[in-house]
C-alpha cells in the first residue's frame, strides 16, 4: 500500500485554497465539521438542477431522487459495513439519539438501568438521561484522569442484569481517545444489554465494521467527514422492526423508512455519495490493485439515477450490468477500507509531529494520551491548556493568523468538568485530518512557541 498522496487529496477540497490576513488559512477545526471534497458541491448542484423533487412520484424527478436515496443508503451500507436496510438518514446524529431513546423507553420499566460515560459528547448522554423520568436510573462511568482513557474497571463494576443499554463514544470529540468498543460490547451483550455507539468523531478517522463490532447501533455525522450536514444511524435489522419510532401515521411502515421523519435531505444525500465515492478513490490512489474502472462504472451509475441495490445482498436479476455493479459495489468497500486504513496511518504520523511539539513548548499542558506506542488508541484531535491564557484567547490569536482551532467544552461537558477547566474557559482544540500537512502543524507550533 502506498502512502498518501497528500498534493492530489489538497486539490480536491477548494476550501483549502482560502487566504487570511495574507497567509494561507489552516483548518485544525475539522471536529467541528470538515471540509469538503469539490464534487460533492457539484453532485448538490447536479441533484438540484436535474432530480429536484419530492420522493416516490411517477415522473422523471422523483424517480431520480429516489435513484439518489437508494444510492446513499448503498454508500453508506460499504462505508460502514452493513446492509443498506439497516440504515437510517436524519437530520443530525443528535436527532436520531433521541428518536432511538424514545422508541426504547416504550419498552423500558422503573428499576431498568442504562449506562453512559463522562468521555461522551452531550448528543450520547442527554437522550438517555431523559428517561430518568421514566424512573430509569442512569449510571456514569468515570475515567482516567491521566490519560482521559475510559476506566473500564468502573464499567464493569456498574453493568448488571438491570443495564438495558450502554451508550458509549467510539473516539472522544474533546480529547481524541478511542475506546475498545469490540470489548465493551461483547462485555454488555453478557448481560442481555444493547449498545449505541457515538462514531461521530471516529468516522473520518479510521475504518469501521459495524458487523464485526457487533453494536446494536451506530451513529455518525456526514459533516464530520467531509459530507454535507446530515445525520446517518446503523442499526440491526431486528431493532429497526421490534422497536416503534414515532412518526406520523401516513408515513411508511417499512424498514428502514419508518425510522426517517419528514422529508429528507436528498440534496446532501447527493453530496454524501459523492463523498463516498471520493474516498473511494483515494483508497484506489493508495492501493493500485483495486480495480478504479469498477469504481468509476459505479459512480457513472449512481450519477445516472441506476442504483437499485445491485451488489449481491440486493441482487434481482442476473444482467450482466447488474453482475459489474456487484463488484463494483465489493470494489468500492476495499477501496473505502484502504483509504480509510492508510488515513489512520497518516494521521498517526500528524499526531506524534503535533503532540511532541507541544509537550516542548513551556506552559502548556497536552491532555489525553501521549506516548506514540498507544496511538492506535487516539485520534489526532489533540486538547491543550495554556497557563495564563483562556482557551478562547488563543484561539482568538490564532485565527487571525489564519489558524483555524475551536475552544470551550465542545459539547463534552461531563470531560471538562471532570478535568477542572470548566470555569476557567474549558480547553483549546486542534483537530487534524487527512488534508492537513506537516507543515501547518510546524506553523502552528512556531506560533504556539512565540
Amino acid at each position: 500500500m502506498e502512502s498518501l498522496d497528500i498534493k492530489w487529496i489538497r486539490s480536491q477540497f477548494p476550501a483549502l485554497n482560502q487566504t487570511i490576513n495574507g497567509k494561507p488559512a489552516i483548518f485544525f477545526d475539522g471536529p467541528g465539521g470538515t471540509q469538503v471534497p469539490g464534487a460533492v458541491l457539484d453532485n448538490i448542484n447536479d441533484y438540484l438542477v436535474r432530480s429536484n423533487a419530492n420522493a416516490h412520484g411517477y415522473f422523471t424527478t422523483s424517480a431520480r431522487t429516489d435513484a439518489v436515496i437508494n444510492s446513499a443508503r448503498a454508500a453508506i451500507a460499504d462505508f460502514l459495513g452493513c446492509d443498506h436496510d439497516e440504515v437510517v438518514f436524519g437530520a443530525n446524529m443528535t436527532s436520531l439519539a433521541f428518536s432511538v431513546s424514545r422508541a426504547i423507553a416504550r419498552e423500558l420499566q422503573p428499576g431498568d438501568e442504562i449506562i453512559v460515560t463522562k468521555l461522551d459528547h452531550a448528543a450520547n448522554i442527554s437522550p438517555w438521561v431523559a428517561l430518568e423520568e421514566k424512573g430509569v436510573n442512569v449510571q456514569f462511568v468515570d475515567i482516567n484522569i491521566s490519560d482521559c482513557t475510559l476506566d473500564l474497571n468502573d464499567l464493569e463494576t456498574k453493568i448488571n442484569e438491570k443495564t438495558k443499554l450502554v451508550a458509549v463514544t467510539y473516539a472522544s470529540n474533546a480529547v481524541g481517545t478511542i475506546n475498545d468498543i469490540a470489548k465493551i460490547v461483547k462485555l454488555a451483550h453478557s448481560f442481555g444489554a444493547l449498545v449505541f455507539v457515538d462514531a461521530v468523531h471516529y468516522a473520518p478517522h479510521a475504518p469501521i465494521n459495524v458487523h464485526h463490532l457487533d453494536c446494536d447501533f451506530l451513529a455518525c455525522s456526514a459533516y464530520k467527514f467531509f459530507a454535507p450536514h446530515l445525520g446517518i444511524l446503523y442499526a440491526k435489522k431486528e431493532h429497526l422492526t421490534r422497536f416503534s419510532p414515532y412518526k406520523v401515521r401516513p408515513a411508511s411502515n417499512e424498514v428502514p423508512s419508518r425510522w426517517e421523519t419528514g422529508t429528507l435531505n436528498h440534496e446532501g444525500l447527493a453530496g454524501l455519495v459523492a463523498t463516498i465515492n471520493y474516498l473511494a478513490k483515494l483508497g484506489c490512489h493508495v492501493s493500485p490493485t483495486l480495480d478504479n474502472e469498477l469504481l468509476e462504472s459505479l459512480i457513472a451509475a449512481d450519477r445516472e439515477g441506476l442504483t437499485t441495490f445491485h451488489c449481491p445482498r440486493f441482487l434481482t436479476s442476473e444482467t450482466p450490468e447488474n453482475h459489474e455493479l456487484a463488484s463494483a459495489y465489493h470494489s468500492r468497500r476495499a477501496a473505502l477500507l484502504a483509504a480509510m486504513t492508510a488515513i489512520q496511518q497518516y494521521e498517526r504520523e500528524l499526531s506524534k509531529k503535533l503532540i511532541d511539539g507541544l509537550l516542548e513548548i513551556p506552559g502548556i499542558k497536552v491532555y489525553g494520551i501521549t506516548e506514540p506506542e498507544k496511538f492506535n488508541w487516539r485520534t489526532p484531535t489533540v486538547s491543550i491548556t495554556i497557563e495564563s491564557k483562556t482557551s478562547a484567547e488563543i484561539a482568538k490569536f490564532l485565527g487571525e493568523q489564519g489558524i483555524f482551532t475551536w475552544h470551550g467544552n465542545f459539547y463534552a461537558i461531563e470531560l471538562t468538568e471532570k478535568l477542572d477547566v470548566e470555569t476557567s474557559g474549558g480547553l483549546l482544540r486542534i483537530g487534524l485530518a487527512h488534508y492537513n500537512t506537516v507543515d501547518e502543524i510546524g506553523e502552528l507550533l512556531q506560533v504556539l512557541n512565540c
